[in-house]
C-alpha cells in the first residue's frame, strides 16, 4: 500500500510516463517524491544507482522505460535499445531489492508478446512464441525485466509487479520524426505539413496494422492504482480494449491538426505486427478502467504539442 509519507522514486521521470506519474501522484497528495534528472543520477552507472538507493531508501519505485521509440528507431539502434534498457532496469531492480524497497512497478511493452499471438493477448501468452523481428532487441530487454522481477519475487520474497501497457501516447512525448512513437510522429508530420501548405503527407507502411492506444494519464492512474492495492499478481496488462487501423488513426490526427492534403502510404516500408490488442480483463475486474478516449486524447496531445513543441 502507498502511504502519503512514503518515499516514492520515479525513474526516468522526464519521459512520457514519468511526467504523467509525477502529475498523478502529486494530484493524490503524495508529496515525498524522489525526482532525479539524468545528470544527477546516471541509471547506467551501477555505482551511482547503488549509492542513491542506500542513501535515499525509497519505499516504492516506479520504473518506466529508459529508451523507447518507433519501428524505425528500433531497426536503426537495436544495440542502444537492448543495452540501455537492460543495464538501467538491472541496476534499479537489484538495488531496490538490496535497499528493502516495499514495492516496485516495472513497465514492459506489448511487443513482448509473440508476433502471432492469439488476440486479445493474455498475460500467460508471454514467451509462447517468436517475437516480432523489427523490435526484437527492445522486446528481449523488456522480457528480461519482467522475468527479473518474477525471479526476485520467487527467491527473495520481494513485491515487484510488471505491467504491459498498450501503445502509449500523451503530453511530454518526443516528437522527432525519426525516433518518436507513432502518434507523436503523426502529429508532427501533419502539423508541419499544414504550416508549410504541403499537399500531401507520406506515411510508412500500408496503414493496415491495428494498434491499441492508452493515454499516458490513464496508464499513470492504473500504475498508482496497482501500487496502492494488495494485488497478488506479478504481470498485468493495461489497455483501453479498443484498437484502430493506423489508417484510421492517421485520419483522426489529420482532422485534429487541420491538415487538408492527401495521405500517401509508402508500402515499401515495414508494417510490423499486424494486430496487437491486450486482454485487460484482469485489471478491469478489480475496478480500474481507462477514462480518456482516443479522440479526446489526440486533441489534448496536439494542444500540448502546439504550446510546447510546435514550429509556427
Amino acid at each position: 500500500m502507498l502511504d502519503r509519507n512514503d518515499k516514492i522514486y520515479i525513474a526516468n521521470h522526464a519521459g512520457l510516463l514519468g511526467f504523467a506519474l509525477e502529475k498523478a501522484l502529486r494530484g493524490k497528495d503524495f508529496g515525498n517524491l524522489l525526482i532525479k534528472a539524468k545528470e544527477d543520477l546516471d541509471l547506467l552507472d551501477d555505482k551511482s544507482v547503488a549509492e542513491f538507493f542506500q542513501k535515499e531508501k525509497p519505499n516504492h519505485v516506479f520504473l518506466p522505460s529508459y529508451k523507447s521509440g518507433s519501428i524505425q528507431a528500433n531497426i536503426k539502434y537495436p544495440a542502444e535499445f537492448i543495452y540501455e534498457n537492460l543495464v538501467t532496469q538491472n541496476n534499479v531492480i537489484h538495488n531496490a531489492y538490496l535497499s528493502g524497497v516495499k514495492k516496485l512497478l516495472f513497465v514492459g511493452a506489448s511487443c513482448v508478446y509473440p508476433k502471432d499471438s492469439p488476440q486479445p493477448m493474455k498475460e500467460d501468452y508471454l514467451m509462447t512464441g517468436e517475437i516480432e523481428i523489427t523490435n526484437q532487441a527492445y522486446s528481449v530487454a523488456k522480457i528480461a525485466g519482467i522475468e527479473m522481477c518474477r525471479a526476485y519475487n520467487k527467491q527473495y520474497g520481494t513485491k515487484f509487479i510488471s505491467v504491459i501497457p498498450a501503445t502509449l501516447y500523451g503530453p511530454n512525448d518526443h516528437f522527432d520524426l525519426e525516433n518518436s512513437h507513432v502518434l507523436s510522429s503523426l502529429i508532427r508530420k501533419f502539423h508541419e505539413a499544414k504550416i508549410k501548405n504541403q499537399s500531401e503527407v507520406i506515411l510508412w507502411g500500408s496503414g493496415k496494422p491495428r494498434r491499441e492506444f492508452l493515454y499516458s494519464d490513464d496508464l499513470a492512474d492504473a500504475c498508482v492504482f496497482l501500487m496502492s492495492g494488495n494485488f497478488n499478481v506479478d504481470l498485468v496488462n493495461i489497455g483501453s480494449g479498443e484498437d484502430f487501423e493506423i489508417k484510421e488513426l492517421a485520419e483522426k490526427v489529420k482532422n485534429a491538426t487541420g491538415f487538408n492534403g492527401k495521405i500517401i502510404w509508402d508500402i515499401s516500408k515495414l508494417d510490423g505486427v499486424m494486430k496487437k490488442l491486450l486482454d485487460s480483463s484482469m485489471i478491469k475486474n478489480v475496478g480500474w478502467k481507462h477514462k480518456v478516449d482516443i479522440d479526446d486524447g489526440i486533441k489534448r496531445m496536439y494542444e500540448w504539442f502546439v504550446v510546447n513543441c510546435a514550429k509556427r
